[in-house]
């Protein structure tokens, strides 16, 4: 069973995502492609404490159903923004939305390093009524969202059926 590392931080040893154009997967990666390590990188957010550890928990999750292979890659992603739904507002009004800008690279260790994918991507997931919007993880429900995209962006796949997962929508 492959195990996930956890970088959090923007240190002088932390690897540095690009700033390179988006570049997909090679399709036999797409096939074969597991994610081995995840480290991830932020600069100033407005975020729990636990953010690092729930965002990587909620993305290694979708990744399980969606690069199940046996090529080791490299996760490195750097968040860019994360604004979460204001819990007076959802407990006024039942709605609102938690978004979360990051950029993902995939990276083959067994060849140098090298990026062989990369993904900017932006999610959106809305406050589904009073309760979750004052009582749900917001962390965990955009973190969880942003994984599924990952998923269909990189791999051209989510497996997951229609229907409430975790804390969003399939």
């Amino acid at each position: 069973m492959a195990l996930g590392v956890l970088a959090l931080g923007a240190s002088a040893c932390a690897p540095v995502v690009g700033n390179g154009a988006p570049s997909p997967l090679w399709p036999a990666l797409m096939e074969t492609a597991r994610i081995d390590t995840i480290t991830v990188s932020t600069g100033w957010l407005n975020v729990e404490d636990d953010f690092a550890d729930t965002f990587s928990d909620e993305v290694r999750e979708e990744l399980d159903t969606c690069a199940y292979g046996t090529y080791p890659l490299t996760l490195r992603v750097h968040v860019n923004a994360v604004q979460r739904a204001s819990r007076i507002g959802a407990l006024v009004s039942g709605q609102g939305a938690h978004t979360l800008s990051a950029t993902a690279e995939l990276v083959d260790p067994g060849h140098g390093d090298r990026v062989v994918g990369r993904y900017p991507i932006a999610v959106e997931a809305p406050v589904e009524g009073r309760v979750e919007g004052v009582l749900g993880d917001r962390q965990m429900k955009v973190s969880e969202q942003w994984g599924r995209a990952l998923c269909d962006q990189a791999f051209g796949r989510n497996p997951r059926r229609p229907g409430l997962h975790n804390a969003t929508r399939g």
